[in-house]
């Protein structure tokens, strides 16, 4: 272990716990971090006041050659290397002379293209969420593991300079890819770790040729492989999680020449209203080993799932073995069907369409769906947006260039895209009501199975969008999403509103060198 202690780049540390076992961790985090075991054997944990992500202090660390990669904006902030550096030393001197969990785990079900990460932190339940979200190397890789690399931890420390520094608040989460280490300070919520590192893999793997993807996949008994593409909230792991097609993975995937491989270990499912009788397999996950985040429970440890009052964003951290039906090896093959969700807050979209090859294009572009209360601090509720390839977030590179590999691998593989509306129906947010989940899995089951390319189909004005008229299993009443509105001149207008914004913000593509305008497979007013 003098070995491992050496290697971290910290002063006078003390006990080391590498990888340590969950049982341990558990008993750590009741002791010494005021952590409770629920009523079905979780640990329960609170985050304190960041309940979510904390993207405006996320930075990357302006260096050659990284900045001739990274795509600088609204989403990838720089900062100087002397700022960098100052930061380091806060988090290093935070983590110094203390006894810490050092979690050595992989990301990536691919051998060809996982990442070996090191996390270094002070706090055991932060260790036991690593390890569930995560790949655990054997034993035996353990012996000879070299990180590629290491997140160090510091959440109980704050930077008191972050004026002068030119940050944007006391926290900070900041990546330095030459150097191939990430900070964290200030913040609690795991959920940066976890995303952290899905942003470092969408700076290595298009490098190199491989798609990586904001998207939950499963496969069928036949090997067909479906990708589910959606920001969080819009039902990537509730629809992915399916007891007749088994969970490759919920959120992060990459896509080579092999096919379709899980970067995670776990699944990190939100919560709130979770129902037993509609998501009995995330439902039935919630045992010992999975972490339950700023939940209310009673003295018994009985979780009201209903109460939202620390956050909307109350989550779910457990290994994918908690999922009975689950792949063991986290790969599939080259998807048959990928899947875009949008939780579309204006009530206008159809809750299913068939898309051509140039419309999966566009609408993987523009990325539409709702933020959703509580997964980002400020959000209470549901507010229209953009994002990219529908993880704009996480993206480090350019948008196009990951369009650009979706649509290759659109060629080479024949694959089917639809677009799926999980939000609002028979009105917008505040007059209609959230899709039903019955419904919405009805037009994924009829993907998946194939039947929906037997529908007669309708067009959708001014989005070009082929509807089916009927479909087995849903109302068709809600299939097109116009006839669900009591004042059809008010759906027109949120149509027309609906369509501007799309147009409005696909105009910083009007540059993309293709072939084809894509544009023209937008909405046409």
């Amino acid at each position: 272990m003098s070995e491992i202690k050496d290697s971290l780049g910290l002063e006078n540390v003390g006990t080391v716990y590498r990888n340590l076992d969950i049982d341990t961790l558990i008993d750590h985090a009741i002791k010494n971090e005021g952590a409770k075991i629920s009523s079905t054997g979780a640990l329960m944990i609170d985050t304190g006041i960041f309940t979510g992500r904390s993207p405006k202090d996320k930075f990357f660390v302006n260096l050659d050659p990284s900045n001739k990669h990274i795509s600088w904006g609204d989403v990838n902030r720089a900062v100087d290397e002397k700022v960098y550096n100052d930061l380091e030393a806060t988090a290093k001197k935070q983590l110094s002379n203390k006894d810490l969990y050092v979690t050595d785990v992989y990301c990536g079900a691919s051998l060809d293209s996982r990442r070996s990460i090191r996390f270094i932190t002070e706090v055991a339940w932060q260790a036991n969420f690593i390890q569930n979200m995560f790949i655990l190397p054997s034993e035996e890789d353990l012996k000879d593991f070299k990180p590629d690399f290491t997140v160090y931890n510091a959440c109980k420390t704050i930077d008191k300079s972050y004026v002068s520094h030119c940050l944007h608040s006391e926290v900070f989460v900041v990546f330095n890819v030459e150097k191939n280490i990430s900070i964290i300070g200030g913040t609690w919520y795991a959920g940066e770790m976890k995303k952290g590192i899905f942003s470092m893999m969408n700076y290595w793997l298009p490098l190199e040729g491989k798609l990586s993807m904001h998207c939950s996949a499963n496969i069928g008994v036949n090997g067909d492989t479906a990708l589910f593409f959606g920001l969080s909230g819009t039902g990537k792991t509730t629809l992915s999680t399916d007891p007749n097609r088994a969970l490759i993975g919920d959120d992060e995937h990459g896509w080579d020449d092999h096919g379709i491989f899980n970067f995670e270990g776990g699944c990190y499912a939100k919560v709130i209203n979770l129902d037993e009788s509609s998501e009995p397999e995330i439902y039935g996950a919630i045992k010992k080993g999975a972490i339950l985040e700023n939940v209310v429970a009673d003295e018994k440890g009985v979780v009201d799932f209903t109460n939202g009052s620390k956050t909307e964003n109350t989550r779910v951290s457990y290994p994918i073995n908690h999922i009975e039906n689950h792949t063991p090896d986290m790969t599939g093959n080259h998807p048959t069907n990928i899947i875009f969700l949008s939780a579309d807050a204006f009530g206008v979209l159809p809750p299913v369409s068939k898309l051509t090859k140039e419309q999966a294009m566009y609408y993987f572009l523009s990325g539409y769906t709702a933020k959703v209360a509580g997964t980002e601090r400020g959000i209470t509720e549901p507010v229209a947006t953009f994002s990219s390839c529908f993880g704009e977030a996480f993206l480090p590179l350019h948008p196009t260039i990951y369009a650009d590999l979706l649509g290759q691998k659109i060629d080479q593989h024949n694959v089917n895209v639809f677009l799926v509306n999980t939000g609002w129906t028979g009105g917008a947010y505040g007059v209609g009501k959230r899709m039903s989940i019955k419904n919405t899995r009805a037009c994924i089951n009829a993907i998946l199975d194939g039947s929906i390319n037997n529908s007669e189909f309708e067009n959708l004005p001014y989005f070009n969008l082929a509807m089916p008229k009927t479909l087995n299993g849903v109302e068709t009443s809600v299939l097109n999403p116009r006839n669900t509105w009591e004042d059809k001149s008010q759906y027109d207008e949120n149509a027309k509103k609906l369509a501007n914004m799309y147009i409005a913000n696909f105009k910083k593509y009007l540059t993309l060198e293709s072939e084809f305008d894509f544009t023209a497979a937008g909405p046409q007013l």
